[in-house]
């Protein structure tokens, strides 16, 4: 029996790699800019981080419980979900409003829509342009005394290059020494989290590069050339965050080569828009969200064609 040739339907190559090992490799990326976060702003960013994870996780059990339907707390992406809706949040933000959010991203934008690979948008990212829209005057306050090393608190970066009061120096910028939601603000430790998902093989560099590229390039050009304008545009804010552990979503981002291309511009490109012209300083996770929903387009677009499809097609037109 043992020489016996056994055959299956394809595919005949699996991977080892799980939903779960995914995630928790999302999870350790990041780790730096939590810690960092919390070590900047305070405990209460800490109380935020874990009771938005707690609040996702319990909303995925108990809607799966009600429904019927199997549970997925263990593949670890509502823990994912939660990670990434706390650090969007200003360090001194009433918990109650992030747990708030991590109900809406569970329930409205996962669950209803068929679970994890069928939502249209970014959990997080939607619930925190939910929070946005329902509680703007807590969701745009940075102005809480906050705890760490030489702490800044007040207005964010982009806020004051907005009203050309900017007094934040670039290393400043990078190191993380600024207001802003507790993941944002070190650019370090979310290149390093970039990093150690790009050599996991978890991401691919072109999407986040495409990203952060186009809108450097978009923000030089708009702003006549001036260069040191256009690098503070890339660390001030979410556009590193955004890029690195938002765009890359597996379910809501091309999976066509071209397509990610064409994402990657077309995101930086929104990012410019929202960013000089639009009404608030910040634009990532409106032009993420609005790139999400172009996603099916994009991917129909850019489909590679079949081989020997033109042979077909030119053969037709002989005939």
């Amino acid at each position: 029996m043992e020489k016996l040739l056994n055959v299956s339907s394809s595919p005949h190559v699996r991977s080892k790699v799980s939903t779960q090992s995914l995630m928790l490799d999302v999870i350790i990326a990041m780790i730096p800019a939590s810690v960092f976060g919390v070590w900047h702003f305070g405990m209460n960013s800490l109380l935020v981080l874990i009771a938005t994870v707690c609040s996702c996780v319990v909303s995925e059990f108990v809607y799966e419980k009600l429904m019927k339907k199997p549970i997925t707390v263990y593949d670890l992406s509502a823990v994912v979900t939660g990670m990434i809706l706390a650090l969007n949040m200003p360090p001194q933000i009433p918990v109650w409003v992030p747990v708030l959010g991590g109900v809406f991203a569970i329930i409205v934008i996962k669950q209803l829509y068929g679970g994890l690979g069928q939502n249209f948008m970014n959990p997080a990212l939607g619930a925190r342009c939910f929070l946005l829209i329902s509680f703007a005057g807590l969701m745009n306050n940075f102005s809480a005394p906050a705890i760490g090393f030489d702490s800044i608190s007040g207005a964010t970066p982009l806020a004051a290059m907005r009203a050309g009061e900017s007094t934040y120096s670039l290393a400043q910028l990078v190191l993380g020494n600024i207001p802003g939601t507790i993941g944002e603000v070190s650019s370090v430790a979310l290149i390093l989290g970039g990093i150690y998902m790009i050599v996991r093989k978890v991401i691919s560099p072109k999407i986040p590069c495409i990203y952060i590229g186009t809108f450097f390039v978009f923000a030089l050009v708009f702003s006549g050339f001036n260069f040191n304008y256009a690098v503070y545009e890339v660390f001030a804010g979410g556009l590193i965050f955004g890029a690195f552990f938002m765009a890359t979503d597996y379910v809501t981002s091309p999976i066509t080569p071209k397509g990610q291309i064409w994402y990657g511009v077309f995101l930086g490109v929104i990012t410019g828009v929202f960013r000089l012209w639009g009404a608030s300083p910040e634009g990532v996770s409106y032009a993420i969200i609005l790139s999400n929903l172009l996603v099916p387009l994009i991917e129909r677009v850019t489909l590679p064609q079949a081989f020997g499809i033109e042979k077909v097609k030119k053969e037709a037109k002989q005939s």
